[in-house]
């Protein structure tokens, strides 16, 4: 996209955001929005433009560290519990629960029942949440292969891009193939009609950015929205993404 056009849709849908997050805070919604995806699929700059004009006191982003020695002894659920939503409140995860189900049972950080356990109670977990009156909007970022290492180099060269680098950041490439079958396994087993996945191609940024921001305005549905729907080519539910995913 030219960088003009760019920048002034983002614009006209961060108004309509802050528009809806106003709405959001007057009728007490407690959102909670999951970003999942590979490596270098784009969250932290969605989230960036998303969270930019938001209200600071009612809108948080989680990010949570490895779990400590406490933490592995807990509920697997538990430390997520903590950062959920009061009313009027929005929160973001950059990577959520999930990690059970994508780099921990990949990396070998859980065991195979571990795994199993948590695809089995993750609904069960989200059918609370929803039925409490929290509205859970789950998006997975999809990204090529081809487009993931050049964004991992890029960050190896980048002096602003410090702090993206990860450990595991060799491993995402060395293995895509597991990691692929554990988003098909994640997404088949945990994708309900209460808590449904969204699958966004992310291989272009900007697009993709432009396009989440309208699907989560449409999902908050604030009367006198004004914003497209998402591109279906960009966004999709994710039991129609098969086959469309990258492999």
């Amino acid at each position: 996209m030219a960088k003009d056009s760019y920048a002034d849709t983002l614009e006209a849908l961060q108004i309509q955001l802050v528009e809806s997050q106003a709405w959001a805070i007057e009728q007490g919604m407690k959102i909670v929005i999951v970003f999942e995806g590979r490596d270098a699929a784009g969250k932290d700059g969605a989230i960036k433009r998303m969270t930019e004009f938001m209200a600071p006191r009612q809108t948080r982003v989680v990010a949570l560290p490895k779990p400590n020695d406490r933490e592995l002894s807990q509920w697997y659920f538990q430390r997520y519990t903590a950062h959920l939503p009061a009313a009027g409140e929005t929160v973001f995860f950059n990577r959520s629960w999930y990690n059970r189900a994508g780099v921990e049972a990949v990396m070998g950080f859980c065991t195979v029942a571990q795994h199993e356990r948590f695809l089995h109670d993750a609904p069960h977990f989200e059918r609370m949440l929803t039925q409490s009156g929290t509205i859970l909007i789950k998006l997975w970022l999809d990204i090529s292969q081809e487009e993931q290492s050049r964004r991992l180099d890029e960050r190896t060269t980048h002096p602003l891009k410090r702090f993206k680098i990860s450990p595991l950041d060799g491993e995402a490439q060395a293995r895509w193939s597991d990691y692929s079958a554990a988003r098909d396994q994640m997404l088949e087993r945990t994708h309900m009609d209460y808590a449904p996945w969204t699958v966004v191609a992310t291989d272009n940024k900007k697009k993709a950015r432009l396009n989440i921001i309208r699907h989560v305005l449409h999902q908050l549905g604030r009367p006198g929205l004004e914003a497209k729907q998402p591109d279906p080519d960009i966004v999709m539910s994710a039991d129609k993404a098969k086959g469309l995913l990258a492999p």
